[in-house]
C-alpha cells in the first residue's frame, strides 16, 4: 500500500489527533511573528482561535462558541485585524460539516454576522466620506465598505456550502456503511436459515430411512422368532427379507452421508420417486404386512423431482407407522390419485388408530411430513378413523411456474 493511502486511512481512524496536530502547527506558524515582535495581545487572541480547532470534529459546537466569541472580542476590541481570524471561516465549515443543522445554520448567521462587524469596525470607522470605487464610464462610485462585505459575505457562503457539501458526503458514506453492514447481518441470519433448514432436511431424510428400516427389520425378526418354531424353513426368507431391508436402508445412508461430504459419484444418485412406490409396497408386503395399491387418474404433467419425494416418503412413513403402531392382523391400502390440481395421496389401514403404541413419541415423522408438503404448497390431514385404524391424506399441488 502507497503511503499516502497509509496516510488516509490512519486519518480517517483517528480525526481527533489529524485535529490537534493541525491546531498546534497553526498556533506554532500563525503565532510566531507576534511572539518574536512581543505582541502578546495578538499571541493570546491567535491562541483563543486556534486552540478549539483542535475539536472542531469530536465537539463542533463548542469549538465553533468559543472560536465566535474570541473573534467578537477581537473585533469589538482591537486595533487591527489578525491573521488568525481568517481560521473563522474554518469554523463555519466545521459547523456545517459536523454540527447538528441547526448548528450549521447558526454558525452561517455568525459568519456574515461576523463579516459585517469586521468591515465596519476596521474598515468603516477608519476611513472618511470619500472612500469610493469608481466603475464604468458613468463613474458610479461603489463604497469601499459595500464591496468588502459583499467580498467578505461570499467568501463565507463559499466555506459554508464547502461544509454542507462535506456533510451530505459523510452522511451518504455512513449510509453505505450502515447498508453493508445490514446486509452482512442479513448474510449471516440467512447462513443461519439455511443450515437450520438443511438440518432438518437431513433430520427428516434419516428418520425416514432409519425408522422404515427398522421397522421392517423388527417386524420380520419378531415374526421369524415365532414362526421359526412351527416351520424352520420360513427363517431363510425372513432373514433375506432382513438382509435386503438393511442393505437398502445402507445405500440410503450412503447417499445421505455423500450430500453431506460433498461427494458428488455418491450424491448424484437418483432419488426415489413415484416409480418406485412399488418396489416399496413389495418390501412391506414381505414383511407381512397387507397393502393394496391403487391408482386413479393421469397427471397433467409431471411434479418436481424434490415433489416426487416428498410423495415417496409420506407413503414409505405412513406404512411404517402402520407396522409400527396398527398392531398384528392390520392391512394398509394405498391410493395415488391425479386430479386437476395436483396429486392426492391417501393410506389408510384398519389397525388400532391412535392408540395403538401406548408409549409416547414426539410425532417425528407427521411433523416431517408436514414440513416437506409445506415447501410445495401442500397439505397432509393425519388422523384416527371413526371405525378404528388410520388415515393420512397429503395433497401436493402442481407448480405453477
Amino acid at each position: 500500500m502507497r503511503a499516502h493511502h497509509r496516510f488516509y486511512r490512519w486519518a480517517q481512524a483517528h480525526p481527533g489527533r489529524v485535529d490537534a496536530l493541525a491546531a498546534l502547527g497553526l498556533l506554532v506558524f500563525l503565532s510566531a511573528p507576534y511572539a518574536l515582535g512581543f505582541r502578546p495581545r495578538e499571541l493570546v487572541f491567535s491562541a483563543l482561535v486556534i486552540v478549539p480547532l483542535a475539536w472542531r470534529r469530536t465537539r463542533p459546537v463548542a469549538s465553533g462558541a468559543a472560536v465566535a466569541a474570541a473573534c467578537l472580542i477581537e473585533v469589538v476590541f482591537g486595533s487591527q485585524p489578525v491573521i488568525a481570524q481568517a481560521l473563522a471561516l474554518a469554523t463555519v465549515y466545521s459547523l456545517a460539516a459536523y454540527g447538528p443543522r441547526w448548528a450549521s445554520l447558526a454558525g452561517l448567521g455568525a459568519g456574515l454576522f461576523g463579516g459585517l462587524l469586521f468591515v465596519l469596525r476596521y474598515f468603516f470607522l477608519p476611513m472618511t466620506a470619500s472612500a469610493y470605487l469608481s466603475t464604468g464610464e458613468a463613474g458610479v462610485r461603489v463604497p469601499v465598505q459595500l464591496v468588502g462585505a459583499v467580498a467578505i459575505g461570499a467568501v463565507v457562503l463559499v466555506a459554508w456550502t464547502l461544509g454542507d457539501l462535506a456533510r451530505a458526503r459523510r452522511l451518504a458514506v455512513q449510509a453505505l456503511e450502515e447498508r453493508a453492514r445490514r446486509l452482512e447481518v442479513e448474510r449471516e441470519q440467512e447462513r443461519g436459515l439455511a443450515a437450520a433448514d438443511e438440518r432438518s432436511r437431513i433430520a427428516r431424510e434419516m428418520h425416514d430411512i432409519v425408522a422404515h428400516s427398522l421397522s421392517v427389520i423388527i417386524t420380520q425378526a419378531d415374526g421369524a422368532r415365532y414362526a421359526a418354531v412351527h416351520d424352520p424353513s420360513i427363517a431363510g426368507s425372513v432373514l433375506g427379507t432382513i438382509s435386503e431391508t438393511g442393505r437398502g436402508s445402507l445405500r440410503e445412508m450412503r447417499r445421505l452421508l455423500g450430500v453431506l461430504r460433498g461427494d458428488g459419484a455418491v450424491a448424484t444418485r437418483p432419488l426415489p420417486t413415484l416409480e418406485d412406490v412399488p418396489a416399496l409396497l413389495d418390501a412391506v408386503r414381505r414383511s407381512g404386512l397387507v397393502v393394496a395399491f391403487a391408482a386413479d387418474g393421469t397427471p397433467r404433467r409431471a411434479l418436481p423431482v424434490g415433489a416426487e419425494l416428498t410423495a415417496y416418503r409420506i407413503v414409505q412413513e405412513s406404512l411404517t407407522n402402520v407396522l409400527k403402531h396398527a398392531g398384528p392382523k392390520a392391512s394398509a391400502s394405498v391410493l395415488e390419485r391425479w386430479t386437476p390440481r395436483g396429486l392426492e395421496l391417501l393410506i389408510a389401514d384398519d389397525g388400532r388408530g391412535a392408540a395403538a403404541d401406548p408409549a409416547p413419541g414426539d410425532g417425528q415423522g407427521l411433523r416431517g411430513m408436514a414440513e416437506r408438503v409445506a415447501l410445495y404448497d401442500g397439505s397432509v390431514d393425519a388422523r384416527p378413523l371413526a371405525g378404528g385404524g388410520f388415515l393420512v391424506r397429503a395433497f401436493i399441488p402442481y407448480t405453477e411456474a
